[in-house]
């Protein structure tokens, strides 16, 4: 089953004087990238939360984000002094630091520092029961679940479009290969018509003149191409089914498609087979831009 890279979740939860929103958010990347914004003073919760993710995916870009807030009824709580003293001494210092470099300061206001980070989080901080960093860390599963199955949704709907990007390169594949009996018998008529002007024109050997011409349409064979092109298809349709990561091994595979139909169109020398390879050109382009979303 395809999976993902592109998912979201969220999940709240709320002890004692605290609420807080989990957030997760999922966009393609070459590996597991992990980002995550969570309170210092929720200790552990990070680490437990990497660590999971890990075991959980084995690629994306996931950005996790860990809001908490206190409840309305809590607006008198007491202030967290020492964080305030810390602010206050730091804005003095600023100050003088100002008024030596002749630079004009607005009057800070109360709510400025109130509103500060540092202040913020040392009232949460305080606010925050021994356990809450325990109920932080249980919630882990639960969203970690939640962020799984989009992956998992998104996933099925990634394979339903790569299923028919896939059939549609398989019967673009298929119409190249029944032009190639009509296309060998024009060339064949068109060395034979080639062979017979030259020999008539210039004084030649025939059997260095065969030879040429057999080199010739060794080099214009596209059926080698086919071949592989179908070899492709067959893989691509079990990486499809696989129960695995296959988001790398399809991307490379579509590397492959796109090299088999590079050559093709180089060597066609027939203007229908020529627009059926830029055609799969275009599907096989399509196909892989939708891969670089597969885990």
């Amino acid at each position: 089953m395809l999976n993902s890279m592109t998912a979201y979740a969220t999940l709240s939860g709320h002890e004692g004087a605290l609420s807080w929103v989990w957030e997760l958010r999922g966009v393609n990347s070459k590996g597991l990238d992990i980002r995550q914004r969570i309170p210092d003073w929720c200790q552990g919760v990070e680490a437990d939360m990497r660590t999971a993710l890990a075991k959980a995916f084995a690629r994306g870009n996931v950005q996790v984000s860990l809001k908490v807030s206190r409840a309305e009824d809590t607006s008198g709580a007491a202030l967290n002094l020492a964080a305030v003293d810390a602010v206050l001494a730091q804005l003095r210092e600023i100050e003088a630091h100002a008024a030596q470099a002749s630079v004009p300061l607005a009057p800070t206001r109360a709510v400025d520092i109130l509103t500060l980070r540092s202040v913020a989080d040392a009232q949460l901080s305080d606010l925050a029961g021994p356990d809450l960093a325990a109920r932080l860390r249980a919630d882990i599963p639960t969203v970690i679940a939640a962020f799984a199955d989009m992956r998992a949704e998104e996933g099925r709907a990634l394979h339903a479009v790569l299923t028919g990007q896939l059939s549609r390169i398989a019967t673009l594949v298929t119409d190249a290969k029944a032009l190639l009996p009509s296309r060998a018998a024009a060339q064949a008529a068109a060395f034979r018509a080639g062979m017979e002007r030259v020999l008539q024109e210039t004084d030649i050997d025939e059997s260095r003149l065969a030879q040429e011409l057999a080199q010739l349409a060794i080099k214009s064979d596209v059926m080698e191409e086919i071949d592989r092109l179908e070899a492709h298809i067959l893989a691509a349709g079990e990486l499809l089914g696989a129960d695995e990561p296959v988001g790398r091994k399809l991307d490379f595979l579509m590397q492959e498609f796109n090299r088999e139909a590079n050559t093709l169109c180089s060597k066609s020398g027939d203007s229908a087979l020529t627009r059926i390879g830029l055609d799969l050109k275009v599907a096989i382009d399509q196909m892989r831009e939708q891969i670089q979303n597969v885990e």
